[in-house]
């Protein structure tokens, strides 16, 4: 049997590592010279590059995760009055949104019996509390942001139901 003659060329090995380093340094490459790109041709180069490879756009998420929340409970039936002074919440508003790029989401609810269900009244609870905390300085009135909820089936009716929330989260 005639035993193959010496090859006399490059290792097969030789030439893949080769390949692989030419594709590194070209992805470096290409990312070099979209780095300095202004916002609109950066986002066309990503667009075209999902579709290039069947991506979809990624979606945000609805609602910005809270990093704290409180509450304050004890609102009577129809009114929006604070039910106690609101000095430990203007405190913890204030240690919670610290960070300039949180905002504070004031949510007031309402128990949805006859005497407590109006939509405006659970507006008009989150006000006076959000008011209260922008008086007293602890959150600036442009990074506070009021919202007007019915309390779930399970609590209607119910004292406890009859409330304001707050949560810091950061801005999207």
């Amino acid at each position: 049997m005639a035993r193959a003659a010496p090859h006399n060329g490059r290792p097969i090995w030789l030439m893949t590592l080769a390949d692989l380093a030419l594709l590194l340094v070209g992805f470096f490459v290409f990312i070099q010279a979209t780095a300095r790109q202004d916002a609109a041709t950066q986002a066309a180069v990503a667009a075209s590059i999902r579709s290039a490879f069947g991506g979809s756009e990624a979606v945000a998420a609805a609602h910005a995760i809270a990093l704290d929340a409180n509450i304050l409970p004890g609102f009577a039936p129809g009114s929006a009055a604070l039910p106690r002074p609101p000095a430990a919440l203007v405190d913890w508003a204030r240690s919670g949104a610290r960070d300039a790029r949180t905002r504070l989401t004031v949510t007031g609810y309402i128990d949805g019996s006859p005497a407590d269900g109006d939509l405006g009244l659970a507006a008009a609870r989150a006000v006076a509390v959000a008011g209260a905390i922008e008086a007293a300085g602890a959150v600036p009135g442009d990074r506070i942001q009021i919202g007007a909820m019915v309390a779930p089936p399970a609590l209607r009716g119910n004292p406890a139901a009859r409330r304001v929330t707050l949560s810091v989260a950061f801005a999207q």
